[in-house]
């Protein structure tokens, strides 16, 4: 599939307001995430929007605790600072209808997936067997 096509089902897709959070403290530990920090982001109410430009997808996701904004051309790897000051290496895949976003650093791994179900979009964040889910519905 190619990147145009394949990003035509997110293409200006806007998503807005939590229908429901499971944010995991474990897998958030996992990370190396503080928790002063967990606890902010278990707060946060976060929207999302998911846009393209030709070949380039940017993921935008505002809350009152941290804005972030990512850019990228799928498979290809880019440096990222996450919601937490992270510094990882980073690539995007689409499979099967779902972006697959694989961060690295010291030595770590998590993977998200964004997946669009019944107009909602769902995301999965795993790291060492440990899985959070947020799942977000059009504003």
């Amino acid at each position: 599939m190619t990147s145009s096509t394949s990003t035509d089902l997110f293409t200006k897709l806007s998503l807005g307001g939590v229908c429901k959070i499971q944010v995991s403290n474990l897998y958030l530990s996992f990370q190396g995430v503080g928790l002063a920090t967990r606890k902010l982001g278990s707060l946060a109410k976060p929207s999302v929007v998911i846009s393209t430009n030709d070949d380039i997808i940017t993921i935008k996701t505002e809350s009152t605790f941290k804005n972030t904004e990512i850019s990228f051309k799928l498979g290809e790897e880019f440096e990222e600072t996450t919601a937490d000051d992270r510094k990882t290496k980073s690539i995007i895949t689409l499979d099967n209808g779902a972006l697959i976003h694989v961060q690295k650093w010291d030595g770590k791994e998590t993977t998200i997936k964004r997946k669009l179900v019944d107009s909602k979009l769902v995301v999965e964040c795993t790291m060492n067997k440990v899985t959070s889910t947020r799942v977000y519905e059009r504003a």
